[in-house]
This record gives C-alpha cells, structure tokens and sequence, in this order.
C-alpha cells in the first residue's frame, strides 16, 4: 500500500538537544502530568490558498492537533492555541522570553505552516525551555496538504520524545469493530482511524460479523476474524485493494489470528475432534504447523518483539491462565498464578511485559513481566477486555462494555501509572481495538 503521506524530515532536521534542559516528565509518575506546555498558533510567512485550506488556518490547526496529542498522553498540560497570544513568522525562532514565563508555562511550543512552490507544505516545530531561554528541540516535515495532520502528530512525538526521552506513538493508526443496533443483534463493521480517531474509515459494511483484527507491521494489511460462509474464519484484507483472502482452508473453526513482528507468519487458534490448539502458517500461505498438544483450550497466541517466544491463554490447568513457550511451540510454562482467570494476552512492543484481562469478578486490565512477576492491574470496572499496546509501549487500548441490556462497548486506553484513562472518539459503539506501529 502506498502509504498516503509524503512526509520527509526538511532542511530544519532535527539538531541536537540542549543537555542541561531541566524539563524532564518521569511516564511512570503518576504525578508528572503537570508541565504546562504554551502552543501559540502558528504562523506563516505567506497566506496561501492549499487544497486543504488557507496556510493561516492551517497554522491553528497544527496547533491545535498537537496541543490535542500532548493533553492526551496525560503527561501535559497545554495552553492554547485558542486564547494564547499569536505570534508573527519572525519570532518562530526568536521567542520572547520576557512574555512567557508570566502565562505560567514552562514549555513553549512553535512553529510555521509554509506553502512550497511545488504544492507541498513545510510544516516547522520548534521546542523552548523557557526558564532557560534555550531551544530543546527542532523538527520540520514536508507533506502534501492533505496531511498535514501527520505532520502535527509528528511534531507532538517530537516534543514527547524529547521530554520523556521515551519512543512516541501520536502518528499511528488503530483498527477496531464498529458496532451498531441492539445488543442481541449488533452489526459489527472492520474499521480504522488515526491514534487520535480522525480519518476515520469503515472497511467492511456489516454483512458478516468480523472480530479480533490486527494491523500488519507495515500496515498493508489486517487480519482478523470474520463469520463469511457462517463459519469463523481468518482472512486477510488487503488496504491497498480492499479485496481480503482466506488465510487457510480448513473446514474447522479457526480463530484469535496474530501477526509475527515480521509479519512473514501468522498465529491462530483452530479447533479440532474438541480440542483447541495453537498453530502458525506463513501469511502467504502454506501449511500450518501445529503447536500446542495439550488437552484443553489453547488460545491468543501473541508474539515477543523478537519473535523467539509466545504467550497464550490456555485452560489446561482447569481454569484459563497465561503460558509462555518457544516460537517452534517447545518449553512452554505457566506464569499466571493469582486469583481469577486470565485472557487475552497481548505481549509488549518493548518486551518487559505482557497486558491480559484479568477476570475475577469483574474484567480488568492487568500487566506483568514475561515470567509472570509484578502483575498490576490498570482498570477497574465491570467490563474491560483486550488489550493492545501503543507502539512504545506505554499505553494500552482495550474495550469497556457498560451493564445491562443496552449496554455499550467504547474504546478505553490507560497508560502504565493506572492514571491517565480517557475515552477514544468513534462514530459509533467499539470492541477489540488493535494499535498499530509507529509510521514512518
């Protein structure tokens, strides 16, 4: 798929960051999200009519985005742009530090939105240390008009990087099923949209039930189950056609599919003569591998970053609890041991831990290490299910369905501290939420 986005780091490459900045946000202090971050409008050198709108408007909006993205990561607290003082192209990199430090902000944000002769947009972000007069940070994108949405959330990950010193995650991408009607009837649609729930898309319109999608790591793809011949099926769709395929041919029920980290194999549950394994088939197609033997439900299947292990639910032990094994299905060990059932196991992007749905009662959200330590729980109410982790692992997506006949299931997403929980915007009601990677 061609991704839809121009986007190259311009002539104002990023440069090298001040090392005394005393600016630091700690993600996994509950109490850090304090740092009160200025983003004035920004400006332009020259009004000029684009396809996606005058430059000047545009300059709001970049603003407006990444003030949006900062004040959502729970990390922030940004001023503007509405009801901050604008500023001329000039100051850009010249700001005035005599102003700023009476609004309260310790961060200043600025940039520019300039048309370029050949169409695009040079898109520039600047990050200030205003107690310290000193510049932390600069970034600039070129995009077609069109996107300058992704240039916004780049100059958000910019300044979150440099801030937290942690990996970013704004300019991504989630997939989900979109739900409509009564609950004993729902009508569940594949659908994507940006990390912050624009653009959003509706893939498939609802004839057959989908669950469970997952992007491909290059995002040319999803896979995920769907009730097409009545039979729960994996099938891959491909983005760039919008055609989708069988993933393999048997006549058996075949489900919970995942993605390897090189997304050459495929992961899936199959059931066969009443019991449920965990097997792999190579994406392109092939013949699947069996690899868990026992008697039991072996299901979710999630890979290490490396690929070289798995995790996997699997009620063996007489009650769903978590396993890990090797990738070729040997040296598998039980690391669940608490209280309740455990589901859904999704392993983390960096690696250090595994989020799970934690059922005891109530559905919660919980994480612990690979070899089954430290295990927390995030969430605390009466439905949520399915984790998925933000491409720096430091936030997690889930769904949480509200009790009673007519209850709902919305998109949730929680960092790390069990703090920082907001709901996601959708057009309509939402389950199984994937997060994909970072864009390039």
């Amino acid at each position: 798929m061609k991704l839809p986005l121009r986007l190259g780091i311009a002539a104002l490459a990023l440069i090298a960051s001040v090392a005394n900045a005393q600016i630091k946000v700690d993600v996994t202090d509950e109490a850090s999200n304090d740092v009160v971050i200025a983003v004035p409008p920004m400006p332009t050198p020259a009004v000029a009519s684009t396809e996606a709108g005058p430059t000047d408007a545009l300059g709001k909006q970049v603003a407006e985005v990444v003030a949006t993205d900062l004040r959502n990561s729970g990390l922030f607290k940004p001023m503007g742009p509405g009801g901050v003082r604008a500023i001329g192209f000039p100051e850009v990199t010249a700001p005035d530090y005599s102003y700023w430090p009476g609004t309260g902000a310790a961060a200043l944000v600025q940039g520019f939105v300039r048309a370029n002769p050949g169409g695009d947009l040079t898109v520039g972000c600047y990050l200030y240390d205003v107690a310290l007069k000193t510049e932390l940070t600069r970034a600039g994108y070129v995009v077609a008009p069109r996107d300058w949405r992704r240039a916004a959330h780049k100059c958000a990950d910019a300044i979150y990087a440099r801030l937290s010193g942690e990996s970013p995650f704004f300019d991504s991408r989630v997939a989900y099923i979109a739900e409509t009607g009564p609950k004993d009837h729902r009508v569940k649609r594949l659908a994507i949209m940006d990390s912050d729930g624009a653009n959003h898309r509706f893939l498939t319109n609802g004839q057959n039930i989908v669950l469970t999608p997952r992007f491909s790591p290059d995002y040319k793809s999803i896979v995920y189950l769907s009730y097409a011949g009545k039979s729960p099926r994996i099938y891959i769709y491909d983005l760039g056609t919008g055609k989708q395929r069988l993933v393999t041919e048997s006549a058996t029920t075949t489900f919970a599919p995942r993605w390897s980290p090189d997304g050459r194999t495929i992961l899936y549950s199959m059931s066969v003569a009443n019991n449920t394994d965990i097997y792999s088939i190579p994406a392109a197609g092939g013949t699947p591998r069996r690899l868990t033997t026992s008697p039991g439900i072996d299901v979710g299947g999630s890979f290490s970053p490396d690929g070289k292990r798995i995790v996997f639910e699997s009620d063996r032990s007489g009650t769903q609890q978590l396993y890990v094994m090797d990738a070729d299905g040997s040296n598998q060990q039980r690391i669940s041991f608490g209280s309740g059932r455990y589901a859904t196991p999704e392993w983390s992007p960096r690696g250090d831990l595994i989020a799970f749905t934690k059922i005891a009662g109530n559905f919660r959200i919980g994480v612990m290490t690979p070899s089954g330590t430290g295990e927390r729980l995030l969430t605390n109410s009466w439905q949520d299910e399915a984790p998925t982790w933000s491409p720096n692992g430091r936030v997690i997506q889930f769904f949480r369905t509200t009790q009673g006949r007519g209850g709902k299931s919305n998109l949730f997403q929680v960092d790390l501290t069990g703090v920082n929980e907001r709901k996601l915007p959708t057009p309509v009601d939402g389950s199984d939420p994937t997060w994909g990677p970072l864009l390039p």
